[in-house]
């Protein structure tokens, strides 16, 4: 056994993010699990990022730099994972930043259940008000103990939110996981965060969050309208995916169409409207292609309205006025939420006004 070999690699895909570089790395180098590595790779950065990765890698031995032309998020990770020589891989990105406990904790769990993949909760930042509230994404009840796909395929609804978790890289490494590489894509973590969820044979959650999750960088690819179709590119590796694997399949494809049908709805509902009636091609092409299989079964209705499948499939038209007062209602929706919201559940009661938790009890 190699004793050299660092607990923890993580990876950090950069491009052009210097106003928020420094954070992200200072909570690296701080981390109370000090047998890591921290591999930074420059996706062809034009500002001032790259100045800053040689600043503290001088300074900490354990960061590696890698420097790349651009060929976006997925390539540049799948070159990072290459490179990683950790026990377990974690992921950070460079906008974002991690509690100083975070690989610590999280290594600690998978090494005391041998997991494949640890995934812990997270903390919605906001940069102007300095405010976190946790995103209680991570229910209790399935926290503590070790399961897999076959045990709660409903672990594929919850946001892909890479980051958040750590990744054996023996698992990885054998199950030949990876990202999508589509140039100038967004929404990359989704096939891999399906990938991993649905393979791996040991998984543990947390409820405790330790990454901070920058939701307010105007910069970020989930927040540009025209990227929508992308999202299609990645169900579509999932499908393929699944269809390799009919194992999987077969625990949980009524969840993977289930959550693509919604995750295709808010999109359609998000992107800007001169978009939309293109999206709204390929949303009813993927659909008609997967009833026309017989794949729609009862259980895709726990979670998607008849009427929405219905009418996407047959009235196209009706369908697309149906997504215009969707998205007036998510931007409303949208709006409210960050004057107030309270959200109850199973395992939490959370109070949040002006984007600042007041109370919760979980």
């Amino acid at each position: 056994m190699n004793t050299n070999r660092p607990k923890v690699s993580i990876l950090v895909p950069i491009y052009n993010v210097e106003h928020y570089l420094r954070e992200c790395l200072e909570s690296l180098v701080n981390q109370t699990l000090e047998d890591i590595e921290i591999i930074c790779i420059n996706d062809g950065s034009t500002d001032s990022s790259p100045q800053i990765i040689q600043e503290f890698s001088l300074k900490d031995k354990r960061i590696k730099v890698i420097n790349k032309q651009n060929s976006g998020y997925g390539a540049t990770l799948n070159i990072g994972l290459e490179a990683a020589s950790g026990e377990y891989i974690g992921i950070v990105e460079p906008d974002d930043f991690a509690d100083l406990k975070m690989f610590e904790a999280l290594y600690n769990i998978a090494v005391k259940n041998n997991a494949d993949l640890v995934k812990s909760d997270f903390y919605y930042y906001l940069t102007a008000e300095n405010q976190a509230r946790k995103a209680g994404r991570i229910s209790k009840k399935i926290c503590g103990t070790v399961f897999n796909i076959n045990d709660n395929p409903s672990i594929l609804k919850i946001m892909p939110s890479i980051w958040s978790a750590i990744y054996k890289k023996e698992f990885l490494t054998n199950s030949k996981i990876k990202f999508l590489e589509t140039p100038g894509a967004s929404y990359q973590d989704t096939s891999f965060s399906f990938k991993a969820l649905s393979t791996a044979k040991r998984i543990v959650f947390t409820y405790k969050g330790y990454l901070y999750y920058r939701c307010d960088n105007p910069n970020s690819s989930v927040k540009q309208k025209d990227k929508g179709y992308y999202i299609c590119e990645e169900y579509r590796e999932i499908t393929k995916y699944f269809n390799e694997h009919p194992e999987i399949k077969a625990a949980a494809n009524d969840v993977k169409l289930s959550t693509q049908f919604n995750s295709y709805k808010w999109t359609a509902a998000f992107i800007d409207k001169k978009y939309r009636n293109i999206f709204i091609d390929e949303y009813q092409k993927d659909f008609r292609d997967f009833s026309d299989k017989n794949e729609i079964t009862q259980g895709f209705y726990k979670k998607v309205k008849p009427k929405e499948l219905e009418m996407l499939l047959n009235d196209k038209q009706a369908f697309r006025e149906y997504i215009d007062c969707l998205s007036v209602k998510q931007e409303q929706k949208a709006k409210r939420q960050k004057q107030f919201s309270v959200r109850i559940n199973s395992s939490r009661i959370s109070i949040v006004l002006f984007g600042k938790q007041l109370l919760e009890i979980e």
